[in-house]
């Protein structure tokens, strides 16, 4: 049914709505008892490129129910871990999973970047080497600490930032609409890079893409394909050769509690690193609606690692520097002024293999595309009210000769179940789905009228 439109492009980071009514597949306007992880998903570019001593501006939260607390869409920033993977290669599509609802604040650093202060962000530590101080003669002379030269253990932080921060970058977007900043992965030797569509969709309408590299270069870009409804797009720089492709590895491998480390340039800060553990797994997270209603909604890995305004696009890796996700989006506290969205310890990045074959696909210029029921769907009653009763997915329509419809769905049907992932409401259907490929085969688990009943369905593609 309908597409999730795309994100609109701003100055400062764009607050993003809940999702609106019915497309194919898409959460229906019903409220959600869920707190929907609707974060501003497209962050708006950050001010300049020199951060000040202190990083102030920061992308507005979108809206969010607890304390107004928001799942942040990395904005860019202001114009101026399993097993060893392989480099990037087209690979199977993956099947996935989905689960919960929370407001989402863009995480692109938008705006205009505050210069100001003395540069105090990177200076260097002065330290005294411990030595014998002459006290007296004699036999007892104090013993002094040794120097050894240790290597470094393999699986530590500083082999896998040595690793991987050859394979990140900075994007810096200019246009009349405004400026910013954001991350990217470098996936083919020759210049091919992943990011996310809200870090580069300021260059839709005639803007201009720069990538900021490790060792100091840069080149200017082109965007070869986005893709809104997964917050993917992809750009290829010009006139360079003999790059560092991140390896790739398996979110699917992922479990919660393992360590990860995250690479991107958060507030213009590039080649930062940060450090932390996977908190969840198949978060469903909606950063917005586009134009036509669509919602970005994605089985999001959450992470404690920090990740702020301008880590969008950047890496999420595994302690052996293999990709499994890419930083999006995070829940912040606040209120939507714009200038106090960032780190709370709550961020989320979307799972690589869920967006491999998307990748390929936008590589190639083609359009995206996405698995689908064929339904539009709300959060059931009892998602709504916390109640102990079925809970799920409801069903509001059923599209004509839609796969839903060969299966038996029918309106006001509770889905409460895709394959083993639980479906908890709307999001949490919608990002499952999602995480499959058009013609694979599913099991999907209902509730109408208090029973349970279970069919085989092939799922439907969203290709016009």
């Amino acid at each position: 049914m309908t597409d999730i439109p795309s994100q609109q492009p701003s100055g400062t980071p764009p607050q993003w709505t809940p999702p609106a009514p019915a497309g194919t597949d898409q959460p229906s306007a019903q409220p959600s008892a869920q707190p929907s992880a609707q974060p501003s998903a497209q962050p708006s570019a950050q001010p300049s490129a020199q951060p000040s001593a202190q990083p102030s501006a920061q992308p507005s939260a979108g809206p969010y129910a607890p304390p107004p607390a928001q799942t942040a869409v990395m904005p860019t920033a202001p114009g101026s871990p399993g097993s060893p993977g392989t480099p990037w290669a087209p690979g199977p599509p993956a099947k996935k999973r989905g689960a919960g609802r929370a407001g989402l604040v863009a995480a692109v650093l938008a705006g205009a970047l505050v210069a100001g202060g003395t540069a105090g962000v990177g200076g260097a530590a002065i330290y005294d080497a411990l030595a014998g101080d002459g006290i007296g003669g004699g036999a007892n002379t104090p013993a002094t600490s040794q120097v050894v030269d240790a290597k470094i253990p393999e699986g530590s932080i500083e082999k896998v930032s040595a690793k991987v921060l050859p394979s990140v970058v900075k994007i810096e977007v200019t246009s009349q609409q405004g400026s910013g900043s954001g991350s990217g992965v470098v996936i083919s030797s020759d210049g091919t890079i992943l990011t996310n569509h809200h870090v580069v969709e300021l260059a839709a309408n005639g803007g201009t893409v720069t990538v900021d590299f490790n060792d100091g270069t840069s080149a200017s870009a082109e965007v070869l394909g986005t893709d809104p409804l997964t917050d993917t797009a992809v750009i290829k720089a010009s006139g360079v050769s003999g790059l560092t492709p991140i390896t790739m590895g398996k979110s699917e491998n992922l479990t919660v509690g393992q360590s990860v480390v995250a690479i991107g340039s958060p507030f213009g800060l590039d080649q930062t690193v940060t450090t932390g553990i996977v908190s969840a797994l198949d978060r469903p997270v909606n950063v917005g609606v586009d134009q036509s209603g669509a919602a970005t909604v994605y089985p999001a890995v959450q992470t404690d690692a920090a990740i702020n305004p301008g880590n969008s696009g950047g890496a999420l890796v595994d302690l052996n520097g293999n990709l499994v996700g890419i930083n999006a989006s995070i829940r912040s506290t606040s209120g939507g002024g714009g200038q106090d969205a960032g780190s709370i310890g709550i961020g989320f990045a979307i799972p690589i293999d869920e967006i491999r074959p998307i990748v390929e696909q936008l590589e190639k210029g083609e359009q995206a595309t996405h698995a689908q029921f064929g339904i539009s769907v709300s959060d059931s009653p009892a998602a709504q009210s916390g109640q102990t009763s079925v809970t799920g997915a409801q069903v509001q329509e059923v599209g004509q000769g839609s796969t839903a419809e060969k299966a038996g769905l029918a309106k006001g049907d509770i889905i409460t179940k895709v394959e083993d992932h639980i479906i908890t409401g709307s999001d949490s259907l919608v990002a499952t789905v999602r995480s499959y490929r058009p013609d694979d085969e599913v099991e999907v688990t209902w509730s109408r009228n208090g029973k349970e009943q279970t069919a085989k369905v092939t799922l439907d593609s969203d290709a016009k």
